[in-house]
């Protein structure tokens, strides 16, 4: 009986290569090539830089004054909590856009023809601008800084925070996979984007509170109660809310509030939890569908 060796010197195929360190190597590419063109068109990054400071300026300074928070409280304070969840949810804008570039420029085909795993282009742009999203986030904190915001709790509350935002930037960036895989070219998405995502940041307590105090003490609702509906239930005013609460800053919503309000953290998970489920997958076959026309 002849005994056969193998050589444990010899050099094993790529095949023999676990799946799992191909997706992450090639997702990682993908992603460093994302940071390097953020890195090289500066301009690009204007709905992550100039933008929030912006709305961070002229709301503290021009509107803040006629914008009373029922139970007191820093308006500026409260300014800041909206601004972080507004800018979060811009998110899903950037990464729709990269993707229906290189969709118009050929560069998912380019990518196609080369041994990449496959998701590896999905994957490397939601960690491109994962990695974006920190931009505005330490912006916004240093421009609040600036104007007044403080963080009021402790540090594992404000960790958690942050926390949350990034999050549900996560979360944010799959809605964007999606629209970016769907829609062919930059113009649709930024149509679509604004219409879809603009009204979704302003019917929510981002800049004003949902209820204001009357002169008797009691308190009402700013907006009709249809609209007023949609606000307590948008995870936009839940995001808005947690963030607040978890840096001890006013949340201008006194009294009983319905339950995503009262459990702003918890429902705003849930919303995280449910888009990425739901859109990532989608985003996949969508994304598929779309490079093989």
């Amino acid at each position: 009986m002849t005994a056969i060796t193998i050589d444990s010197s010899t050099p094993r195929s790529s095949a023999h290569v676990p799946a799992a360190r191909g997706v992450v190597h090639d997702s990682w590419v993908i992603a460093k090539r994302g940071l390097v063109h953020m890195r090289r068109q500066p301009e690009a990054l204007s709905d992550a830089t100039i933008q929030p400071i912006m709305f961070v300026l002229l709301f503290a300074y021009v509107f803040g004054g006629a914008i009373p928070l029922p139970g007191g409280g820093n308006y500026r304070e409260f300014l800041m909590g909206g601004v972080f969840a507004q800018t979060i949810v811009f998110t899903a804008f950037g990464v729709a856009l990269a993707l229906a570039n290189d969709r118009k420029n050929n560069a998912v085909d380019r990518f196609r023809s080369l041994p990449i795993a496959k998701g590896s282009v999905l994957a490397g742009h939601a960690i491109a601008n994962l990695v974006k999203a920190l931009l505005p986030i330490v912006l916004m904190s240093l421009c609040g800084l600036v104007v007044g915001w403080r963080i009021r709790s402790g540090f594992i509350d404000a960790v958690g925070g942050y926390l949350l935002l990034i999050a549900f930037a996560f979360a944010m960036i799959w809605i964007g996979v999606l629209l970016g895989s769907a829609v062919a070219t930059p113009e649709g998405v930024t149509g679509i984007a604004f219409v879809a995502l603009f009204p979704l940041t302003f019917a929510a307590s981002t800049f004003v509170p949902l209820t204001r105090q009357n002169a008797d003490g009691t308190y009402s609702n700013t907006m009709p109660r249809v609209l007023q509906t949609v606000a307590e239930w948008n995870p936009v005013t839940t995001l808005a809310n947690a963030v607040r609460k978890q840096f001890g800053n006013p949340v201008g919503d006194p009294g009983a509030q319905p339950w995503p309000i009262e459990h702003a953290a918890l429902y705003t998970m849930l919303w995280v939890v449910g888009i990425v489920v739901v859109c990532a997958p989608l985003a996949v076959r969508v994304y598929e569908r779309s490079i093989k026309k």
